[in-house]
C-alpha cells in the first residue's frame, strides 16, 4: 500500500504513522507518502486524518508500477530529458573501461562527431577472476570529469561496491549499478538517497520480480530517477554470453512506469550481433541504448569481443536513425 499524508502533516507526526504501519517514510518537499508492504489493505480508523489518498497494489512492485502511476516517468539527465512524453531514445556509449587519457580523449571525439551526449566507460571494474584488470579507479573518474569540463558531456560509470560509491556519485551525472551489484542493498539505499539518475542493471540470474524490485529499494529512499536497464540473463544457450530477454522488456514496458534502456553489448558478447541486435530493440520504442565502443578493441584490456570500433559503430549509428523515424522515436 502507498499512503500518501497530507501537505501540512508534521514530520513528527509522520514517523509516527510510518512506525505503526511498519511502513518506509519519504519526507521531502516533493513527496510526503509511506509504502508498506503490499500485504497489507486497510488502515487504522485513528490515522485516517493524516491522509490525503492511499493506492492499494497486489505485490510489492509499487512505486514502480503503472497502477500507481500511469506514465512513464520522465527522468532528466542534466540538460536532457528521457521517458515521459518525449519520446527520446537516449545513445549511450563509450569503451568498457577506461585505459588511459588518449583513449578517452578518442571517445570522446567520436561522440562530438556525432553529437551524442553521453559517454560512458567503467572505473572500477567488476571481473570475475582477480587476475582481470580492474579498472582505473578514482584516477579514472577524474579522467572522465575532465572529459566532461571539456566537451560538457553527460558521464555514467558503475558503482561495483560500497567502498566507493560516493566516489562514483561525486564524479558522475549518472549513477550505474551493474549486473552483479544488482541485490548489493547498501549500494540500493545509498544511490536512493541522491538526487542523480541511476541506472539499474538487471542481474543476469534474476528474474523480473526480483530486478523491479531492487528499483523499488532505491525508489523507496526517494530518487524517482530510476532507470531500467536489461543487459541480458543466463540461459542454457552457449554461442552468445547471455541472452536479451525482450519479452521481458515488453513486460517492463507495460506494468512499470520506469524508463527502460538496453545493453546490447553485454547481452550479445560478441561484435558482430551487436547492430542487429540494437535495430531490433530500437524498433521497441526504447527509452535509451548502452553500447561498447573502443577506439581499438583488439588491444582493449577488457569484454575485447564484446566492443564495436569507431567505422562499426558509425555504421550502426547511422542505421538506426530511420528505425528511430519508424517507430517516433528521437536519438539523441
Amino acid at each position: 500500500m502507498i499512503i500518501h499524508l497530507k501537505e501540512d502533516i508534521s514530520a513528527k507526526d509522520a514517523n509516527k504513522i510510518a512506525e505503526e504501519t511498519e511502513g518506509k517514510l519519504i519526507f521531502n518537499d516533493q513527496n510526503k507518502l509511506i509504502i508498506t508492504s503490499s500485504k497489507k489493505k486497510t488502515i487504522d480508523q485513528n490515522i485516517k486524518k493524516y491522509i490525503s489518498s492511499t493506492h492499494i497494489l497486489d505485490s510489492d512492485i509499487q512505486l514502480s508500477s503503472r497502477d500507481y502511476i500511469k506514465e512513464t516517468r520522465t527522468v532528466k539527465i542534466n540538460n536532457l530529458e528521457i521517458g515521459g512524453n518525449t519520446n527520446n531514445t537516449l545513445m549511450i556509449t563509450g569503451p568498457c573501461s577506461i585505459e588511459s587519457r588518449e583513449q578517452i580523449r578518442q571517445s570522446a571525439n567520436l561522440l562530438k562527431k556525432l553529437k551524442l551526449t553521453t559517454l560512458r566507460a567503467g572505473c572500477f571494474k567488476p571481473r570475475t577472476s582477480p587476475y582481470s584488470f580492474q579498472g582505473l579507479g578514482v584516477d579514472g573518474l577524474k579522467m572522465l570529469s575532465d572529459i566532461r569540463d571539456e566537451y560538457g558531456f553527460n558521464i555514467i560509470s558503475e558503482v561495483k561496491d560500497a567502498s566507493h560509491v560516493d566516489d562514483v556519485i561525486n564524479y558522475t551525472d549518472i549513477i550505474q549499478i551493474g549486473a552483479k551489484a544488482m541485490y548489493d542493498h547498501g549500494i540500493l539505499r545509498e544511490t536512493g538517497q541522491q538526487d542523480k539518475p541511476v541506472l539499474l542493471k538487471r542481474g543476469f540470474g534474476s528474474n523480473l520480480q526480483e530486478f523491479v524490485q531492487a528499483a523499488e529499494f532505491i525508489l523507496s529512499e526517494g530518487n524517482q530517477n530510476v532507470i531500467l536497464c536489461e543487459r541480458g540473463i543466463r540461459t542454457f544457450e552457449t554461442k552468445t554470453r547471455f541472452t536479451l530477454d525482450l519479452c521481458g522488456v515488453s513486460f517492463l514496458k507495460e506494468y512499470t512506469n520506469l524508463p527502460i534502456i538496453l545493453d546490447t553489448s553485454h547481452a550479445m558478447g560478441y561484435s558482430y550481433g551487436v547492430p542487429d541486435l540494437t535495430r531490433a530493440c530500437v524498433a521497441m520504442g526504447i527509452d535509451g541504448l548502452l553500447i561498447e565502443s573502443h577506439p581499438n578493441p583488439s588491444v582493449a584490456k577488457s569484454d575485447a569481443s564484446q566492443q564495436l570500433n569507431f567505422k562499426e559503430f558509425e555504421e550502426m549509428f547511422s542505421s538506426l536513425i530511420p528505425v528511430c523515424k519508424s517507430v517516433n522515436r528521437n536519438l539523441i
